[in-house]
């Protein structure tokens, strides 16, 4: 990683955000790291892994109770949207232990309900938005190829999605505008998160240094997205049940590479 680069503080001013070049082995350093700070504060990981996982299946059962059962499959497919925000307390557990601070769990939760009055709760109300354009793109396309169709069985759903023209028709156009919508958030939030956790800095300030981070290191941060949404789709598949492990160490891990990609604040020379 090159670390030459520093933010400088000048009195009166914010300061600017520096971005690093990082490699595959940053990555792979921020993976390990995570891991590490999952085994090294399970139950914290657990809690808030457990949050997620329990938010998934009571829409599942909520979405059963209402004969919709088949919105699960765009609802988990768009869950990873909304892991950034949800990780704002693995952020602070992996920065106090980096830090050598005491894990109190009264503090971190302290920490995530500050965030109200900072500019992390506008960056939820921009992942929860989009969030929210995802379904109604679903909803949308299903107009458009299946003609607003009602589903009783998940099987029903993908056999109509994977044995009709018109339903693969719907998943191919889904996926693509759902790739880009998940490629333009990652991009705003993976940097932008932990930064605005990190530094009181404005909303605008830390998405740009979000997308300079992508822009500067565009193989390893898009192989870092990969690699998300490949854990959280492993994580998903039986029911939600593997993101207790799986958000922890992910959210871990993305706070090591945030780390990593963006230099550390210097204070100004006298």
């Amino acid at each position: 990683m090159d670390t030459t680069n520093e933010t400088v503080t000048v009195p009166g001013r914010p300061p600017s955000v520096k971005i690093n070049r990082i490699s595959f082995a940053d990555v792979r350093a921020a993976l390990a790291a995570g891991l590490g700070d999952f085994r090294r504060a399970p139950l914290i990981g657990l809690f808030f892994g457990g949050i997620y996982a329990a938010g998934g299946i009571a829409i599942w059962l909520l979405l059963t109770v209402y004969h919709e059962p088949w919105w699960i499959i765009p609802i988990a497919v768009g869950f990873p949207l909304i892991g950034p925000f949800v990780a704002v307390g693995l952020y602070e557990t992996s920065r106090r232990l980096a830090a050598g601070q005491p894990l109190h769990f009264g503090e971190i939760l302290g920490v995530i309900l500050a965030q109200r009055k900072r500019q992390v709760g506008w960056m939820a109300f921009v992942v929860l938005f989009i969030f929210w354009m995802w379904l109604y793109e679903v909803r949308m396309l299903l107009a458009i190829f299946l003609g607003f169709q009602s589903f009783s069985t998940i099987q029903a759903f993908l056999d109509v999605i994977t044995g009709t023209a018109e339903g693969i028709g719907f998943l191919a156009v889904g996926t693509a505008v759902g790739a880009g919508i998940s490629f333009v958030l990652f991009c705003a939030t993976v940097v932008a998160m932990p930064l605005l956790l990190d530094r009181d800095i404005d909303l605008i300030t830390a998405i740009i240094a979000s997308f300079k981070a992508v822009i500067q290191n565009p193989a390893p941060m898009l192989g870092f997205g990969l690699i998300v949404v490949a854990l959280t789709f492993l994580g998903l598949a039986p029911l939600f049940l593997g993101l207790p492990v799986v958000l922890p160490v992910l959210g871990h891990a993305t706070w090591h590479l945030y780390t990593r990609v963006v230099a550390p604040v210097r204070p100004s020379p006298c």
